[in-house]
């Protein structure tokens, strides 16, 4: 383990204390379980975040085609073809 030093307000250390008291566990251990829930709840979306990429999708599924499918599917079977081949290589 690495021993840091931060520095907190009052309240925080008071909770943190009340907790390990209630726990019967070390102040350290309540500040990791509380860092790692933190850190597993921020890596989610938030509904926000979530609504906007939502809105972001729709509008792109509202527009416009900007190619024909044929020139698509044309571009699909060369990438594809590509890779079979090993993808592009330059001739040296």
């Amino acid at each position: 383990m690495v021993k840091v030093t931060f520095s907190l307000d009052d309240a925080t250390v008071a909770e943190i204390r009340r907790t390990a008291a209630r726990l019967g566990t070390a102040q350290s251990q309540v500040v990791r379980e509380a860092v790692a829930e933190y850190a597993a709840r921020t890596d989610r979306v938030s509904e926000r975040e979530r609504l906007r990429a939502l809105s972001v999708l729709e509008k792109l599924r509202r527009a416009p085609a900007s190619r024909r499918a044929g020139a698509v599917d044309a571009e699909l079977r060369a990438h594809r073809a590509a890779r079979r081949t090993g993808g592009r290589r330059s001739a040296t």
